[in-house]
């Protein structure tokens, strides 16, 4: 976990500007998405735990997540009372991040393992979702943000970058991202962020808040100043998923008026796309569906 000096104790240095924007956002939209009574008040840092494996609990969220209409919710009575936890990451998260990232760059093959791998041993941001005290140790959601000129010799990183540059086929964007995945490399952060689908809303702007208050805490708190300057990032590139209509591209109407042309599956990716200076999408081949074409957003964020 990363330590908070005494020197910063009631006035924290700023985030990145470059999540600015996207914090507001988010925050506006998480709170015009919810009821009332289920708003987030302060957070409060979690004091050190003694939970088993060493970890340490960043953040405790105690949240009463309102099933939609089912048939679970006629058998356990509609409310589920979870803890959820912020942790560091740590390599007992090994399976469970994989299995978030398994269709990361769809369905090709790459060396996943060493890519998880590269999150876990990055201790000081990132951050992994569980249930508090959960004895199954499942695995909610990852985040993290990898310098690609820090990590350009490991493998997994040099075919991240090759699989991204394969499948840009916009001329005018290919040469920005060839640039931006080679000299500019060192001040560039990948951001991952990866959850199951009913992770409650509630959770995304601490999620968040404590990824920026990581990589501005680290650019300070690392031992070596090689270190330090490894996360004072100038830009984010980020692969998402959406689900595009196969009308999208058409000039007629849609169908439907209340139709959409694009479905972000996590909701802050479409602020994050509306940020972006440029981004490219290509199809996604992990899975299918009827009405509309699965593709991946691959976005650079200055």
């Amino acid at each position: 976990m990363p330590r908070r000096p005494t020197r910063r104790h009631g006035s924290l240095i700023a985030r990145p500007l470059t999540f600015a924007p996207f914090s507001r956002s988010l925050a506006h939209l998480h709170s015009t998405h919810m009821p009332k009574h289920q708003m987030l008040g302060s957070k409060v840092p979690g004091p050190p735990s003694n939970n088993k494996g060493g970890a340490v609990v960043k953040k405790i969220l105690k949240e009463k997540i309102e099933q939609s209409e089912s048939s679970e919710e006629e058998e356990f009575g509609g409310d589920v009372q979870a803890d959820f936890a912020f942790f560091d990451p740590k390599p007992d998260d090994f399976h469970g991040v994989k299995i978030l990232l398994h269709s990361y760059l769809d369905n090709t093959e790459w060396d996943l393992s060493g890519f998880v791998d590269l999150i876990l041993e990055q201790t000081t941001v990132g951050t992994v979702v569980k249930i508090e005290d959960d004895e199954d140790n499942g695995l909610f959601s990852v985040v993290s943000a990898l310098n690609l000129g820090r990590y350009k010799d490991h493998k997994c990183i040099a075919e991240l970058k090759e699989f991204l540059l394969k499948h840009c086929l916009e001329k005018s964007i290919k040469g920005d991202l060839r640039v931006l995945l080679g000299e500019q490399a060192h001040n560039v952060g990948l951001l991952v962020s990866r959850r199951v689908v009913n992770l409650p809303p509630q959770l995304l702007p601490p999620l968040y808040d404590a990824l920026c208050d990581e990589i501005s805490w680290a650019t300070e708190d690392e031992p070596t100043e090689e270190l330090r300057n490894s996360f004072r990032f100038n830009s984010y590139v980020l692969v998402s998923k959406i689900y595009k209509h196969k009308n999208a591209d058409k000039k007629n109407r849609l169908s439907s008026d209340s139709e959409e042309a694009v479905i972000y599956v996590n909701p802050e990716d479409e602020i994050f796309h509306k940020l972006s200076l440029w981004s490219f999408n290509f199809p996604f081949h992990a899975e299918q569906v009827t009405a509309h074409e699965v593709s991946s957003n691959c976005a650079y964020l200055e």
